[in-house]
Order: structure tokens, then sequence, then C-alpha cells
């Protein structure tokens, strides 16, 4: 790892309500922008379970699963990317 040559430029943990902030609303944007790419292809009647009898909700509700799974999807994926990008703990080895 190499070393950090400008600990004081480092900028400061933003506190966990911006941090969910940052993470829950690009990902209910996008989550909205999936669904309508994917309904404008697919017609909700016509969905199947795995190939076998079709699922027997309302057009709103297969809307509304779709989109919170969408929303939960995405807002994941940020989340790990949010993790990774976070400043691990300084290493000093001895010299």
């Amino acid at each position: 790892m190499l070393p950090d040559r400008h600990p004081h430029l480092q900028l400061p943990t933003p506190p966990f309500r911006l941090q969910a902030l940052l993470i829950l609303w690009p990902a209910f944007v996008m989550a909205g922008v999936l669904e309508m790419l994917v309904f404008a292809v697919v017609d909700p009647a016509s969905l199947h379970w795995f190939g076998a009898e079709a699922i027997d909700w309302s057009h709103s509700a297969v809307y509304s699963v779709s989109f919170l799974i969408f929303w939960g999807v995405i807002a994941t994926s940020t989340a790990i990317t949010q993790l990774l990008l976070a400043p691990g703990p300084a290493i000093h080895a001895p010299r």
C-alpha cells in the first residue's frame, strides 16, 4: 500500500444520514428509469413463475414489487461501492 503523502487533504466521513441519502436517492431515480425501460418491453400480464403458471397479480402490484426489487439491488450496489471507497485504517510500517 502506498504511504499517504497528504493526510491533511482527506475529507471527513459524512454523517450516516448524508451517506444514506447519497445511496438511496440516486438508486430511487435509477430504479424508476429501469422500471420504465423494462416495462416498455415486458407486459406485466405475461409474466410467469419460472415457466410455470402466470403471476396472478394486478399491474400496479407487479410495478410496485419490481420497483422495490430494482431499488434494493441498485441501492445495495451503491452501498457496496461506498464501502469500497471508504478510506481504510492507516497502516504505518516501522522503518
